[in-house]
C-alpha cells in the first residue's frame, strides 16, 4: 500500500513553524557572499559560462528566474508539449540500426535484435528494389508489434510502394504499422549541393508518398534530419533553428498542395543528435517540442494535438573516438540518459566501435542494453518529464528556445532554408561553429577522454581499423566531421612509423622541487601521449648530469625538463646548454617560466608546453620533427 509519509508522520506541510530553521535567503545575500569569496576576481570570467550557442549560463538559478516563462503550468500532453505528449509513462522505442545492406543478412540481424529488446529496426534500404528483396528483408518480423524505418534508399517512392504491397499481401493491421522513411531532400541538398533529382520532383515525391501512405497513419514520410548538422559541427541552436527552417519548407509545400496540415504534420518527424552536454541535451528536447508546436500552430491545425512532435534521437558521432573506444560506451550511456529524461520518442545509440569497424553482435547488443538498463533497472521510462520545475533545466530550455527561434526567424526573413542553402550561408555558418569547437578540442578547452587528454599511451588501433570512412568526407556540401579526427590522424601516423622505427621516445628529466616536477611530468605524459609517443618516466635526478646520462642511455628522441619555474633559470639552462652543445636531441621545458624564457631559449630550449598551448598544432610540429 502506498501512502504519504507526511500523512503517516502526521506532519502539516503548511505549518509555518516547520521551516523556521531555514529562513529564506535573498539573491542579494547570495551575490554578496559570492563576491566576498571571489576576493576581487571577475565574476563573469570565473563563474558565468558562455556557451557555444551564444548565451550565458549563470552559476546558479532561483525561482525568480522562471517568472517570465509562460509554459510552466502546462501539463504533459498539453500544448505546447514542452513536457511531451505522454501522460502515463515516459516510454520510448529502442531503435536498432542495421547497416548491412544485404537483405538476408540484415533480416537475421534484425530478428535477433527484436528478440533481445529492440522495438524498431532502422534498415539500410539501399538494396531494396523488388518484391523479393522486401520480403526477404522483413521475413519473420511482426509489423503489428515492431516498427520499421528505412534509410539510404535511392528511390523512396518505389520503396514505399514495395512496403505497402508487403503489408497488404501479409495482412498486417495498417493502423498498427509504424515507423517511417529517412526522406529529407532539403537536408540531402545541404550535404550534396543538389537535390536527389530536382526541387520540384523531390517535393512532388513527398506529395505522392503522402497519398500512398494515407491509410498508414503511424508511418512517417518526412524525417527532418538535424543529426546531419550536428555531425558537421553545428551547435544546438543551429541544429534546432535550421531543422525548423527545413520543416517549415515542407509544411509550406504541403499547404500549397492543399494537403491539410492536420494530416501532414503528423506524418513528419525530427531526428536530433544527442551529445555529451548532459543538461543542455535534456533542455534541447524540451525546447524543440515547444518551438515545433509554435511553428505548426501558425498553419491553423484543427486541434493542438497535431502540433505534437515525434522526436527520434540518435547518439552524436561528433564526440566518438577511435582511441580508447570503450569510453564511447560511457558517452552513449549519458547521452541515452539525456534523451530519456528529455522525453524522446525513439532512441538509437550507435555501437561503440562504429568509428573504425562494422558493428558486430557484441557492439549492437551493448548499444541496446544501455537502453534496456535505463528502462528495466533505472526506471527512466516511468516518470514523465522528471526535469520539470528544475530552475536550471527550465532556464536552459527557455534560453535554447529563444535563440533557436531567433535563428529560425532569420532564416525566414532571408527567404527560407532552400534559398539560404543554395547561397552557401547555412554551410558557412555551421563550418564556423565546427572550427570553433575544433579549436576547443585542440587547446583542450573541450576534453575527449583518451584522445586529447589522459590517453592510453600503449594502445594500438592502426591494425584494428576495418573502415575509417569519415576521415576524409568528400561531400561537396556540408561535411561530416568528428572532433577527434585530427588527433587520431597524428597518432595513426605514429603507429605507422613505429612499425619500422619504433615509437619516438620522450624522456622526462625530473629534477628539483618534487611537487612541481611530478605535476609537470604528469602534464608532459598526457601531452605527448596524445601523439602515441613512448614516455620514459623515472623517480627524478639530483643533478643535471645524472639526468642527461639517463636520457642518453634510454636513447631519447626528446628530452622534457620537469621542474619549478625558479629552478628552470639555473638547472634548466644547464641541461639545455649541455645537451644542445653536443647532441642533436630537442630539449623542451614543461611550463611557462616567463621570467627566464629568453635565457632558456638562448641555452637551446626549443619549446615550452603548458596549459595555454595548442596541443594539436604543437604535436603536428613534433610529428614533423620526429617521424
Amino acid at each position: 500500500m502506498l501512502f504519504s509519509r507526511a500523512k503517516f508522520y502526521n506532519i502539516n506541510m503548511n505549518d509555518p513553524k516547520l521551516f523556521q530553521e531555514f529562513p529564506p535567503v535573498s539573491t542579494q545575500s547570495w551575490e554578496e557572499l559570492i563576491n566576498k569569496d571571489l576576493k576581487g576576481a571577475d565574476y563573469e570570467k570565473k563563474l558565468v559560462w558562455k556557451t557555444d550557442e551564444g548565451f550565458k549560463v549563470q552559476p546558479y538559478y532561483r525561482a525568480e528566474d522562471l517568472k517570465a516563462i509562460d509554459y510552466l503550468d502546462a501539463l504533459p500532453d498539453d500544448y505546447p508539449y514542452t513536457r511531451g505528449d505522454k501522460r502515463d509513462n515516459n516510454n520510448w522505442e529502442i531503435v536498432q540500426e542495421v547497416q548491412e545492406s544485404n537483405p538476408a543478412t540484415a533480416n537475421q540481424i534484425a530478428v535477433d535484435a527484436l528478440k533481445r529488446g529492440a522495438t524498431i529496426i532502422a534498415f539500410n534500404a539501399k538494396s531494396i528494389d523488388s518484391v523479393e528483396s522486401m520480403a526477404t528483408l522483413l521475413a519473420n518480423i511482426d509489423l503489428n508489434k515492431f516498427g520499421i524505418r528505412f534509410n539510404h534508399s535511392s528511390n523512396y517512392e518505389q520503396l514505399v510502394t514495395l512496403f505497402a504491397g508487403f503489408i497488404s499481401t501479409n495482412g498486417f493491421d495498417k493502423q498498427a504499422v509504424h515507423g517511417g522513411i529517412d526522406f529529407d531532400p532539403i537536408t540531402y541538398m545541404l550535404k550534396k549541393n543538389k537535390f536527389y533529382t530536382s526541387q520540384e520532383k523531390d517535393l512532388g515525391q513527398i506529395a505522392a508518398i503522402f497519398r500512398m501512405t494515407a491509410d498508414l497513419p503511424k508511418f512517417r514520410i518526412v524525417n527532418v534530419n538535424g543529426l546531419v548538422m550536428n555531425n558537421a559541427g553545428a551547435t544546438i541552436v543551429q541544429e534546432l533553428g535550421y531543422a525548423l527552417g527545413i520543416a517549415n519548407e515542407y509544411l509550406a509545400f504541403a499547404s500549397d498542395q492543399n494537403i491539410p496540415v492536420d494530416q501532414f504534420a503528423t506524418k513528419m518527424e525530427l531526428t536530433l543528435s544527442i551529445g555529451s552536454n548532459y543538461f543542455m541535451e535534456i533542455a534541447k528536447l524540451r525546447s524543440i517540442r515547444l518551438l515545433w508546436a509554435t511553428m505548426v500552430k501558425q498553419y491553423n491545425p484543427k486541434s493542438d494535438k497535431e502540433t505534437a512532435l515525434y522526436v527520434n534521437s540518435v547518439a552524436s558521432s561528433w564526440n566518438k573516438t577511435l582511441y580508447d573506444p570503450y569510453v564511447n560506451m560511457l558517452r552513449t550511456t549519458t547521452e541515452g540518459m539525456s534523451a530519456a529524461i528529455g522525453g524522446t520518442d525513439a532512441m538509437a545509440l550507435k555501437p561503440f566501435d562504429t568509428v573504425y569497424k562494422n558493428d558486430d553482435e557484441f557492439s549492437r547488443r551493448i548499444s541496446r542494453n544501455v537502453q534496456i538498463m535505463l528502462k528495466e533497472e533505472s526506471f527512466f521510462n516511468k516518470v514523465v518529464d522528471p526535469a520539470a520545475g528544475s530552475y536550471y533545466i527550465e532556464s536552459l530550455t527557455d534560453a535554447i528556445a529563444e535563440h533557436a527561434w531567433k535563428l529560425f526567424q532569420n532564416v525566414e526573413t532571408n527567404g527560407g532554408m532552400i534559398s539560404m542553402i543554395q547561397k552557401g550561408e547555412v554551410k558557412a555558418d555551421i563550418e564556423k561553429s565546427c572550427q570553433k569547437r575544433d579549436m576547443d578540442i585542440a587547446t583542450r578547452k573541450s576534453i575527449l577522454l583518451g584522445t586529447n587528454q589522459y590517453p592510453n599511451i600503449n594502445e594500438k588501433m592502426h591494425d584494428k581499423i576495418e573502415k575509417y570512412v569519415d576521415l576524409e568526407d568528400d561531400s561537396p556540401g556540408l561535411k561530416t566531421y568528428r572532433g577527434a579526427m585530427a588527433f587520431e590522424k597524428l597518432r595513426i601516423a605514429t603507429e605507422e612509423y613505429a612499425k619500422v622505427n619504433g615509437r619516438p621516445k620522450v624522456f622526462l628529466l625530473k629534477i628539483g622541487n618534487v611537487n612541481f616536477r611530478q605535476a609537470r611530468a604528469g602534464f608532459a605524459t598526457n601531452f605527448f601521449g596524445c601523439a602515441g609517443y613512448e614516455i620514459i618516466d623515472n623517480t627524478g635526478f639530483d643533478t643535471a648530469d645524472a639526468g642527461i646520462e639517463a636520457a642518453l642511455k634510454a636513447e631519447a628522441n626528446l628530452i622534457v625538463v620537469c621542474s619549478s619555474d625558479e629552478e628552470y633559470a639555473t638547472v634548466g639552462v644547464e641541461i639545455a646548454n649541455k645537451v644542445t652543445a653536443v647532441y642533436d636531441i630537442p630539449v623542451v621545458v614543461a611550463g611557462n617560466p616567463t621570467e627566464c624564457i629568453d635565457q632558456l631559449r638562448n641555452a637551446g630550449v626549443c619549446d615550452f608546453i603548458h596549459v595555454r598551448t595548442n596541443v594539436l598544432e604543437s604535436l603536428k610540429k613534433y610529428n614533423d620533427m620526429l617521424l
